[in-house]
């Protein structure tokens, strides 16, 4: 199941150690897709192609700015040139900032919707005109639990409001690109055991841990299987959803 041979996929923020990015990638790679590994660190995307290659997959790095208009469709003609196709896009780039309402400043709030959100929708857009020429599409688009239940985790409200805005962005995209047969899914994940997660004081470690039901952070591997699911040919009827993965610290 879940087998996504003959299928290209870009991750954009893959060539990260620290976020889920890269174990993306990989899943996306074990079941047998083509992977662009997007991303700006440079020493990162060689790391993740690396890691793919070497065990036995299928990859291309390359330098992606997700906040420009130009870097963006740079990559969709790069990647369209060298497999000519795109059939999943992850959206997974992101940034957070801890910072208080009343201490944060308006370029705090555009740094923050610039890469969360607008960085998705130019990535979005870009590869919507050859997913619908080859009618097959699939985009999965990484939220968080704190746009559900206005924080708690990691972030500001700034962040909080970013991861919002794509859960709305992707259900009315949805709706859009049904008829191409592209099917558009969110993923908010809540606390993952990432070099982030592992970098709190032990102090905010306990009261997040404290609020999940099961009692623990979830795995960035569990993260991944859900997006290699909604990548399949096994969701195809799967369209406008928002998939928590957050051990039950909210319930919808």
């Amino acid at each position: 199941m879940f087998q996504l041979h003959d299928r290209v996929a870009i991750v954009t923020g893959s060539g990260s150690k620290k976020g889920i990015g890269r174990t993306i990638a990989l899943a996306l790679a074990k079941q047998g897709a083509a992977i662009v590994v997007a991303d700006l660190n440079l020493e990162g995307i060689d790391d993740t192609v690396n890691a793919i290659t070497e065990a036995g997959g299928k990859a291309l790095g390359v330098e992606l700015n997700v906040t420009n208009k130009e870097s963006v469709d740079a990559m969709v003609e790069k990647v369209l040139a060298e497999y000519g196709r795109i059939d999943i896009l992850v959206n997974n780039a992101g940034i957070s900032q801890k910072v208080t309402v009343q201490d944060m400043t308006l370029e705090d709030m555009t740094r923050v919707f610039n890469v969360n959100m607008f960085g998705l929708f130019l990535c979005t857009q870009s590869v919507l005109e050859p997913m619908r020429k080859q009618k097959f599409g699939r985009i999965i688009n990484l939220s968080s639990v704190s746009a559900k239940r206005g924080g708690g985790v990691f972030g500001g409200a700034h962040y909080s409001a970013s991861k919002a805005a794509v859960l709305g962005f992707s259900k009315n995209l949805a709706r859009e690109v049904a008829v191409d047969g592209i099917t558009v899914n969110s993923v908010a994940p809540g606390l993952v055991n990432t070099e982030i997660w592992k970098s709190l004081p032990e102090e905010d470690a306990k009261k997040v841990i404290d609020s999940i039901p099961m009692g623990r952070p979830g795995e960035v591997s569990e993260i991944a299987s859900a997006i290699a699911f909604l990548a399949s040919e096994e969701a195809s009827y799967i369209t406008g959803e928002e998939i928590d993965i957050n051990g039950g610290s909210h319930m919808d």
